[in-house]
């Protein structure tokens, strides 16, 4: 059994939605799992925030918009009456849920049910397509079975023991259909994975079923040893570790979500990226195995902001950094990159939000000076500290351009660098000249 998840601009379209169709029938007894339709749950998002404001009218515009979209998808999807009546009759009844919320005050949980709408509604209309279509699929509704517990984590064995029996009850089903992103959380409540969700949703089913593969089906060949925006001929990377992926997801590589890798990773479960318009493009596979050391890929974080606090106490001064640390532990902001030295500490966040209470803060400690505009970029591969070339190349690549902190040693698949923004289309450049 594989687990096949497919992105909104995926399913974005009638065309797309009847592509993919024919893209799950090709194996049996596969697990499909669908996002909203592009754009729905920014609909979504937008109607919320209408009605937190109390602009009922809005939220009306903007819903009413949203189901003409919806119907005049469905009129283009599906060719009998039937099954443009039963499509009407599910998408109807999820916008009366949506209406009904225009009469009260929107709380946290109804903004969660009102999110949860998007997968619902393509998860039905796919389903009413492929019963028109003959095709034995069964819905298996995310609500049903996924939950997560009071930490925020799947319930791995919650999951687990009501999927398999959901799935056990249904032999002779061609296909598995369900949604990402949403879940139950543990006091039984509506909730979600957070944005870009889906590829977690699908890794947690991979995981507990044991499946052979995992499929993040995106319109993108793979994941590009650099970013196509701005460096002409890039190429697929074949394969990549779990912490190679896991790199280029946190620093910039858009075409996964950083959370999906851990699951699949601790059940050692390959996961597969593919391109739903070039199918037989052989994609990137990732897994917990390097097949060769190399330089594989290059990433970029945009919109960093670097700090130094310089201090002639520091030296040998024990509790420095525990200070330096716990100022952004208490303002609940994640750095990036470190350097040290004897006389001081640089580090860089990606969050903001909070800056001038932490460079308040750490004025008692030393000298605060700030970089805002920065950007780093993460260099992934299997880079064992031994193998001496690879660091050597990074830095050479990069003899032009000031480079204001660099970062290896943390992990042996990263050399980080941190640049100005200016400097960013440049060194992407630099660095596949040079490595590639």
């Amino acid at each position: 059994m594989k687990v096949l998840k497919f992105g909104g601009t995926s399913v974005g379209s009638p065309e797309r939605i009847k592509h993919v169709a024919s893209l799950i029938t090709r194996e049996r007894r596969n697990v499909v799992v669908l996002s909203a339709m592009s754009g729905t749950t920014n609909s979504l998002v937008e109607i919320a925030e209408y009605l937190y404001k109390g602009n009922v009218p809005g939220a009306q515009e903007t819903l009413n918009a949203l189901h003409a979209k919806y119907m005049a998808v469905i009129e283009q999807l599906l060719g009998t009456m039937q099954g443009k009546a039963k499509a009407a009759s599910a998408i109807g009844r999820v916008f009366s849920l949506l209406r009904s919320y225009f009469s009260e005050t929107l709380t946290e949980a109804g903004e969660k049910e009102i999110l949860a709408q998007g997968e619902l509604m393509s998860t039905a209309l796919m389903q009413c397509y492929l019963e028109e279509q003959g095709i034995n699929s069964v819905l298996l509704p995310a609500l049903d079975y996924m939950r997560t517990l009071q930490s925020g984590e799947p319930d791995m064995q919650h999951i687990n023991a009501r999927l398999r029996r959901m799935i056990d009850l249904e032999p002779d089903a061609d296909i598995f259909l369900t949604q990402g992103y949403i879940c139950r959380n543990d006091h039984g409540g509506i909730d979600n994975l957070k944005r870009g969700g889906s590829d977690y949703t699908a890794s947690i089913i991979g995981a507990v079923l044991e499946a052979d593969e995992i499929q993040i089906w995106t319109d993108i060949d793979g994941m590009h040893n650099n970013d196509p925006r701005f460096v002409e001929g890039t190429k697929p990377v074949s394969s990549l570790h779990f912490e190679e992926a896991a790199e280029l997801a946190y620093f910039g590589a858009k075409i996964l979500h950083p959370s999906c890798v851990l699951p699949a990773k601790l059940h050692n479960i390959p996961v597969r990226l593919l391109n739903t318009l070039e199918p037989e493009a052989p994609g990137t596979v990732i897994f917990n195995t390097t097949p060769d050391r190399k330089l594989k890929a290059i990433a970029a974080k945009d919109n960093i902001t670097a700090i130094k606090i310089k201090s002639g106490r520091m030296l040998l001064a024990y509790g420095f950094l525990h200070k330096v640390f716990e100022t952004f532990e208490n303002h609940r902001t994640s750095i990036d990159m470190i350097a040290t030295s004897e006389v001081g500490v640089s580090v860089s966040v990606d969050d903001d939000s909070r800056l001038a209470a932490i460079v308040d803060d750490l004025k008692h400690f030393g000298t605060v000076t700030v970089d805002r505009d920065m950007v780093i970029i993460c260099v992934v591969g299997d880079l064992e500290w031994e193998s001496c070339h690879f660091q050597s190349q990074v830095l050479a690549a990069l003899a032009d351009i000031p480079v204001r902190m660099i970062s290896y040693g943390g992990s042996n698949y990263n050399i980080s660098v941190l640049v100005r923004r200016e400097d960013k289309i440049r060194a992407l450049k630099a660095l596949s000249d040079k490595l590639f």
